[in-house]
């Protein structure tokens, strides 16, 4: 195996000392008063024999790693794969890498996931946490360690969190339906107190009362601890409730899952159940009928979260604050919310991919 390259197998090559070699290497070439030949000198040859620093060492060093930990619930869903991929080159601009990891909302394996970021001397951490791992975040914070919280927060800790109008999103969808001529509406949502769980939630029950409807709901477990599929349950919901016609579902997976119940139950979309999905993507527009959402600003979520860790990164006084942003939703309207009078103009097949 080939002999890793170190600074002083550096420093003898170029008749050196170590010390210039790390100088040189951290940037610190100009402020040491180091010529301009000899940081050429060594730039030049660390890229001819292709030389790695030790990152972990060299955070030891310099007190800063430039990585950044963040914990998602699912990367592979299309709502926190738009805000990594945003905060992944927003950090990239700033000099910072992102390590990602996937929590599947289980507390105990984010425990895992903070502890093994803290050995890798990650510089802060960005979070949409699951509930029970307060104490870990605790810690962090108590040792100066910045933490920022997105999608949800977690109410009995005082954190910087960047969260949207949940509240306002389903009431928004509600009012739609109503004023397109439905009143059987249903919520679909997770069986969870997370934060912004409960604020959909509250928005729906909030505008039904509004209107003198009486609040249809399910709540289903989470998909990873669920025994039966989802569609099956959505459909054996519907089935329990035949009046219903319009559903909002509470998350992009749920509007998923929710539209192969309808279609497999040989529903029409909007002709027999109206539909509204949260968490907006490309699918819901290439669906057909196209799916109304509840679309939340994914580059302002991710500006915002990554401006404020480097604000609390570069200025100690920073890192102390704690501020909550609460960003606006957009009601975005198609077909599957069409107005119900005019059902019968634009009456459809079950909903299916386009060109599928």
């Amino acid at each position: 195996m080939k002999k890793k390259i170190s600074i002083h197998d550096i420093a003898k090559e170029l008749n050196l000392s170590a010390t210039t070699i790390s100088f040189v290497l951290n940037g610190k070439g100009d402020e040491k008063k180091i010529s301009e030949d000899v940081r050429r000198k060594v730039s030049d040859y660390i890229k001819k024999v292709g030389y790695q620093p030790n990152m972990i060492a060299k955070s030891l060093r310099t007190g800063k790693s430039n990585i950044i930990g963040m914990l998602v619930e699912d990367i592979s869903d299309p709502f926190f794969s738009g805000i990594s991929r945003g905060i992944e080159a927003i950090a990239y601009n700033h000099k910072y890498k992102i390590f990602f990891a996937s929590t599947e909302n289980d507390t105990e394996k984010t425990k895992v996931l903070i502890k093994l970021f803290r050995e890798r001397q990650v510089d802060g951490y960005i979070m949409a946490p699951p509930s029970g791992v307060e104490d870990e975040i605790k810690a962090l914070m108590d040792d100066n360690v910045p933490v920022i919280l997105f999608d949800r927060y977690l109410p009995s800790l005082n954190t910087s969190t960047v969260i949207i109008d949940n509240y306002s999103g389903s009431y928004q969808a509600v009012r739609h339906l109503r004023e397109n001529g439905y009143s059987n509406i249903a919520f679909i949502t997770l069986n969870s107190e997370q934060t912004q769980m409960h604020g959909r939630l509250q928005g729906y029950i909030k505008a039904m009362e509004e209107g003198l409807c009486d609040p249809i709901v399910a709540k289903l477990p989470y998909k990873s601890s669920s025994q039966v599929s989802t569609e099956k349950l959505v459909q054996e919901f519907i089935k329990e409730h035949d009046k219903i016609d319009a559903i909002i579902f509470a998350t992009n997976y749920l509007a998923t899952n929710g539209l192969k119940a309808i279609r497999d139950l040989g529903l029409a979309i909007p002709g027999d159940i109206a539909v509204i999905g949260y968490d907006d993507n490309t699918h819901f527009n290439l669906f057909s009928p196209s799916i109304t959402a509840v679309a939340q600003p994914i580059e302002e979520i991710a500006q915002e979260v990554v401006q404020q860790l480097i604000n609390a990164l570069s200025d100690e006084r920073e890192s102390k604050k704690r501020r909550t942003v609460t960003l606006p939703v957009k009601l975005i309207v198609r077909d599957s919310s069409f107005p119900k009078a005019k059902k019968e103009i634009i009456h459809t097949a079950p909903s299916t991919m386009k060109n599928s």
